[in-house]
């Protein structure tokens, strides 16, 4: 017979940072996975398939859970929410990340809950200029559907948390060893076939925004989960890393490590950026790009993070630095790009398979 072990509820469980999560926590907790899709598997993890966005699904997860499991969690790793680039706005941010979020918290009123952990963003913040930091006290500021969620859902969990301890991360851009980043994948595309996109950028190259690798995000929830009797009721938190690359930095670093030398970035007016991005939208002999001409307006966004609260109250630090990570992906982009666009969910172009015979 198993031991019987505290039980950890992750939301959003088959999602990149929810399996991630699971497989941490399975080491030590009896794991409870709720997700609308289950994909993957894993051992000692239960998925439960629940749809964040329905009422009577969310209600019925959580019966489950409680016949089966009994009424303690130790935390709620609350990680399902809406997300797209298709659009800048959607019904389903209301419907999925606050409403979802609203609906968990009423039905885990009937628990006992250690810890409730969000996954905000950093996004939230009003963006900064390079070398002014961002404190959990900075200003808000969002101007799109996922930040503005976000602190919509932050809003309702500090009125509607009841007794439950919360702990909201504000999450920088998220990725790994194999990049698994949109952004940061599509850039270095865009340079590993010379695309003409990759020459211009729509505003100031010196900007950039903070992330963090996947490894040291998990290190920072499973800590929220490890001093949850020691934290405060009510607690933000950055999650970055504390050293921000800028759009060149990481243009120069992609091409040096590609071709051996750097080739410049000329900053182009946005109305220009905007109509080429709307022509590869909707023109039937252009390629479709990840870039929407919606993007283009925040494209010079500049997010520097201040981790001090982070170090403070869980003794984080990120133990991995994206400087030192891009040359493994260009590494394996070199070694073998149909994997590497597979991996990342690149469409394979004339110009990807060309590359792979010239760069050998």
């Amino acid at each position: 017979m198993k031991e019987h072990r505290e039980v950890i509820l992750i939301t959003g469980a088959s999602g990149r940072i929810g399996f991630k999560c699971a497989a941490y926590f399975a080491q030590k907790y009896q794991v409870v996975g709720f997700d609308v899709l289950l994909v993957g598997d894993l051992p000692d993890v239960e998925f439960v398939a629940v749809d964040i966005g329905s009422d009577e699904s969310v209600k019925e997860g959580l019966e489950y859970v409680k016949k089966k499991y009994g009424n303690r969690i130790v935390s709620v790793i609350h990680l399902a929410a809406y997300y797209s680039f298709a659009s800048s706005h959607s019904s389903n941010y209301d419907k999925i990340t606050v409403r979802g979020t609203e609906r968990l918290l009423k039905g885990l009123q009937q628990f006992e809950v250690e810890q409730f952990i969000f996954s905000s963003t950093m996004l939230v913040h009003k963006p900064t200029a390079p070398g002014i930091k961002i404190t959990e006290d900075s200003p808000l500021s969002p101007t799109w559907g996922y930040p503005l969620s976000k602190v919509q859902t932050e809003k309702l969990i500090h009125e509607q948390r009841g007794k439950i301890p919360v702990v909201s991360l504000r999450i920088a851009g998220v990725y790994d060893d194999q990049c698994h980043s949109i952004p940061l994948s599509n850039q270095l595309q865009r340079i590993y076939e010379n695309q003409l996109e990759s020459h211009f950028f729509p505003g100031d190259v010196t900007h950039g925004a903070s992330f963090v690798h996947m490894d040291d995000l998990v290190n920072a929830i499973a800590l929220c989960v490890e001093k949850r009797k020691t934290l405060p009721a009510e607690l933000t938190l950055l999650i970055g890393e504390d050293t921000t690359l800028s759009y060149d930095e990481i243009q120069r670093m992609m091409q040096q490590l590609l071709y051996g030398k750097e080739w410049k970035t000329y900053k182009i007016p946005k109305f220009i950026a905007k109509i080429g991005a709307w022509a590869k939208e909707h023109l039937p002999f252009m390629h479709k790009s990840f870039i929407k001409p919606w993007m283009i307006d925040y494209a010079e966004d500049h997010y520097e993070l201040d981790i001090s609260r982070a170090r403070s109250a869980l003794g984080w630090r990120p133990k991995n630095s994206l400087a030192r990570i891009i040359p493994k992906w260009v590494d394996e982009l070199r070694r073998d790009p149909l994997t590497w666009y597979d991996e990342n969910k690149l469409r394979v172009t004339r110009k990807c398979r060309k590359k792979k015979t010239e760069l050998k």
